[in-house]
């Protein structure tokens, strides 16, 4: 009976956790979480799966501390740390693809220069880069290149190469070409060879300012996750453990949680450089 009535306890803990703590997760639909499944290049995710999936690991977590401990209070803190997990891996993966694009981005627009010199229409250097470009970029140009040969209607092919790259970056590519098609800009090359300059010094700049912040974000991330490692170890020590299923024994776990949160904030919004917008979408 207790352990259903903990079962129940969690899945309420995680709804509500998802509820005010992660970004859309109630709103399957809300812009903020599809476009950062986006940013992470899984725009074809649902946001509904990605909140199931999240409340998956959340019962996974209580279930599998709750065998262990026996301790409901212990297993529902762990509970909302797995709910957040997905969440936490898929930032993750947006800041890494951003940063991996910003490196790439350079070459991709020499080579389309290159193309253009050589003689080759727009959307035709445009398509080139599926087979020419870098490899991250590859999927996103195939992508262009076959919208285009349907449709035909290289505006409405650009708009859609920018949700695919989703990318501040490559919407600035985008709106650079866009405006040259339309105006028949004819010092394309040369705009082309300036912004490709400018996106290696920046990147370059970026790259030097993270090297030096990256200890920050390191560790307070090991400061924050050292004191849950240590709970979830004396969860093998059940006479210990008991002592948090006590009114002093939860008090004792939601201010620590609360100070990891805000500390790890503090410690994140010192440490980490600043995100570009997508200004241009």
């Amino acid at each position: 009976m207790g352990a259903v009535l903990g079962l129940g306890v969690g899945v309420g803990l995680v709804l509500i956790v998802s509820a005010f703590a992660l970004p859309g997760a109630t709103r399957p639909h809300d812009p903020v979480l599809r476009q950062l499944l986006s940013r992470a290049g899984l725009g074809e995710v649902r946001p509904a799966g990605l909140v199931a999936v999240s409340v998956g690991c959340g019962l996974v977590a209580f279930l599998a501390v709750q065998v262990l401990s026996r301790t409901v209070p212990v297993a529902l803190a762990f509970a909302c740390i797995g709910g957040y997990l997905p969440f936490a891996v898929l930032r993750g993966r947006a800041r890494r693809r951003q940063r991996e694009f910003a490196e790439v981005w350079p070459e991709a627009v020499d080579n389309l220069a290159s193309g253009i010199r050589a003689g080759l229409s727009l959307p035709e250097a445009l398509a080139g880069l599926a087979v020419r470009g870098p490899e991250p970029l590859r999927a996103s140009f195939a992508a262009f290149a076959l919208d285009y040969q349907a449709s035909g209607r290289f505006v409405d092919s650009l708009d859609r190469l920018k949700e695919k790259l989703a990318d501040p970056v490559g919407d600035r590519v985008v709106e650079a070409l866009r405006v040259a098609r339309e105006v028949g800009g004819g010092d394309l090359g040369r705009l082309l060879r300036s912004l490709s300059s400018f996106l290696r010094e920046d990147a370059r700049t970026r790259s030097e300012l993270e090297s030096r912040q990256a200890w920050t974000v390191n560790g307070a991330r090991l400061a924050v996750a050292a004191p849950w490692l240590v709970l979830l170890m004396l969860s093998f020590q059940r006479d210990v453990i008991a002592r948090y299923a006590t009114g002093a024994g939860v008090v004792v776990l939601l201010v620590g949680a609360g100070m990891c949160a805000a500390a790890y904030w503090l410690m994140v919004r010192i440490g980490r450089l600043p995100v570009e917008r997508r200004i241009l979408r």
